[in-house]
């Protein structure tokens, strides 16, 4: 293949869920980090309805990825269009559309096609490259696919809540016992170990050693962290979680006022159905899962708001 030619994937896929489903996934970009393992955060930066421009961070084979996607939304056609752009250069660097179809029997077809630019590099990169957004294509497809078709019970798997805390302390303070995360296992007491990687500014590559909710096994956790102290937050998505958790991502968020300061820890989850069994044994419902996880997760995250209000504090207080 030539370094000359631009490079096209395009795929299609049954999926067993109707065609509302399926489009409605895609139309909802918010959701993917916790509803597509390869998808870390988007933010929509701008949008009206039927035009939108998103920031969005991914995972792919050479590791994260940040985009800007200009979407054009078509729901009586059930396509959208795609262009992805260079967020430094503001270069389009790809083009793309996602198409839903109804079949005979109640599914639907959804494709993707996805077109990159013509390569700057020689052979042997550019096939790498026509290579990856293959796999990438077939990938996202796949996603797509496995989340729609649990349709009729996503709304028993998927679950949202937030804890809180107030604080006097300064912002900055609380903001860097949050970002410290390779320092927790010295003061959070369920963390028993970290390892960070900081490959880019902001970014954090986080494996974690934790004590279990039920004060059991150690558990292993790895996280991608993305760290914005100008908007005082840090978004935490989990790539590898314990089983009963197909989707988990957190955001903590700084949110000052005249008399001080709340911080609040929200929490996204879906449900793996099928880890249920091993999880709570088999006669657990997804109720029971969805109190476990509620009270686990909660449990952990109310430890490490009350330490970062503590640390703000007590700086305070030394100073004083």
């Amino acid at each position: 293949m030539s370094s000359h030619q631009a490079h096209v994937a395009e795929y299609a896929i049954s999926v067993a869920a109707p065609v509302g489903v399926v489009y409605g996934l895609l139309a909802d970009p918010l959701r993917w980090p916790v509803l597509f393992p390869s998808y870390i955060h988007t933010e929509r930066i701008d949008g009206d309805g039927s035009r939108e421009l998103l920031h969005l961070w991914d995972m792919t084979s050479d590791g994260l990825r940040a985009l800007h996607v200009r979407r054009r939304l078509h729901p009586h056609a059930r396509t959208i269009e795609t262009e992805r752009i260079d967020p430094v250069t503001q270069r389009v660097i790809g083009c793309g559309v996602w198409r839903v179809t109804s079949d005979a029997n109640g599914g639907s077809v959804l494709s993707l096609r996805r077109e990159l630019g013509v390569s700057p590099f020689p052979l042997p990169w550019a096939d790498a490259a026509a290579q990856d957004l293959d796999t990438e294509v077939r990938a996202r497809l796949d996603e797509v696919k496995a989340v729609a078709e649990r349709w009729e019970r996503l709304d028993e798997l998927l679950l949202a809540f937030s804890d809180s805390v107030r604080t006097t302390g300064p912002p900055e303070l609380v903001y860097d016992f949050l970002q410290r995360v390779e320092d927790w296992p010295d003061l959070v007491p369920h963390i028993e170990w970290t390892e960070v990687s900081t490959d880019a500014p902001g970014v954090q590559i986080v494996d974690i050693d934790s004590t279990a909710w039920d004060g059991g096994d150690t558990v292993t956790s790895g996280a991608v962290r993305l760290c914005f102290p100008a908007a005082g937050c840090i978004v935490h998505k989990d790539v590898v979680a314990p089983q009963i958790l197909a989707g988990h991502t957190v955001r903590w968020t700084l949110l000052p006022d005249s008399t001080g300061l709340t911080v609040v820890c929200t929490h996204w989850v879906m449900l793996r159905e099928e880890a249920l069994a091993s999880f709570l044994g088999a006669e657990a419902t997804l109720t029971d899962a969805r109190h476990e996880v509620r009270t686990g997760l909660g449990e952990a995250s109310a430890e490490i708001l009350g330490l970062a209000k503590w640390h703000a504090e007590s700086a305070l207080r030394h100073v004083g």
